[in-house]
């Protein structure tokens, strides 16, 4: 018997999951993740949202506010970003800043929850799951700082850490294992986008009928075909410019920078060469990808416009693309 086909995690964040009456698949989640119930109330909007597919290398995917008032940011990262940890860091504080008035006292900052779903190895480590809190330790008696009763009545924490942001990060390639815990069947599920008739963790037994691959309309589903071959060309493309360093596609920018090292010092030098060698590989890497979209939602049947909604391209460059890829099989032929 055929196993179910589920529509993947990243995709139904953008477009399903925003949806009040779907709120339980989230709520589900962040329930398992934060070991506490979460009733979300609404989904926020941020200038960090973006809904096209070009615009994925910056911006949340989904920001809501829970009962309790606090920020969820889930952000899902299918690219290999060097500088991933300087972005949660400013993620956090752009929505910090965004949801607070100029007058408001500093009693009203957001307690902030930013959830990392990662599908490449973010940093050294043995787990998948890593959770981050801020705490503030006695450096003479190790004791930790807690706030005073006062304070604890007033903002319902007991630890001064408590106020400050907190950081889950789910390397969902590196789950490898028989599903234990309700956790467990969650990450299953971001990784392979199947759902087990075993598993019960909340919001799954939900997301087994809400993200039913079949009850797609054929436009959706072209859309969602391409954005899935977008992922594999990322992944053959895209990430071993990451992984292979300057002694791939990063070569021509490691030799700049080691050319003006020379000049500058071997430090500033590499640095700056390594960093133009990343740009010029994303900045390729973003380029191939749109017209790859492009092409797979035309063969797909999907009109010009509703291509240029999920690449972001305009129409004209979108018959560019396609009038260049005619031309090349005509010369093949």
């Amino acid at each position: 018997m055929a196993k179910e086909s589920y529509i993947r995690f990243d995709w139904a964040a953008k477009r399903l999951l925003r949806q009040k009456s779907n709120f339980v698949v989230l709520e589900g989640f962040l329930s398992t993740l934060l070991k506490e119930k979460v009733k979300i109330v609404r989904m926020l909007e941020s200038e960090s949202n973006k809904e096209s597919v070009h615009d994925k290398f910056n911006r949340v995917d989904m920001l809501a506010e829970n009962s309790k008032g606090e920020l969820v940011i889930v952000e899902i990262q299918n690219t290999r970003e060097l500088n991933y940890f300087h972005r949660m860091l400013f993620g956090v504080s752009k929505v910090i800043t965004e949801y607070i008035h100029e007058k408001d006292a500093y009693s009203h900052v957001r307690k902030v929850y930013s959830i990392n779903i990662i599908y490449f190895d973010l940093g050294q480590g043995k787990d998948y799951v890593y959770h981050g809190k801020t705490e503030f330790i006695g450096i003479h008696n190790n004791d930790t700082l807690k706030l005073s009763t006062r304070q604890q009545k007033q903002f319902m924490y007991k630890e001064v850490g408590d106020l400050f942001p907190e950081y889950y990060i789910l390397r969902v390639d590196g789950f490898d294992q028989k599903a234990v815990d309700p956790l467990d069947e969650w990450i299953s599920f971001l990784k392979t986008s199947e759902i087990p008739d075993t598993a019960k963790a909340p919001g799954l037994p939900e997301a087994r009928e809400l993200l039913r691959r079949d009850t797609m309309s054929k436009e959706e589903r072209g859309a969602y075909e391409a954005h899935i071959e977008a992922l594999r060309y990322q992944k053959s493309v895209i990430e071993p410019v990451f992984t292979e360093g300057w002694e791939g596609g990063l070569a021509e920018g490691w030799e700049k920078g080691l050319a003006d090292g020379l000049a500058e010092g071997h430090a500033e030098g590499w640095e700056r060469g390594r960093e133009k060698g990343l740009e010029k590989g994303r900045e390729e890497g973003r380029e191939e990808e749109k017209r790859h979209i492009v092409l797979n939602s035309h063969h797909a049947g999907l009109p010009v416009e509703t291509i240029s909604t999920i690449t972001g391209l305009t129409l004209k460059e979108i018959l560019l693309i396609l009038e260049q890829s005619e031309q090349k099989n005509n010369l093949k032929k």
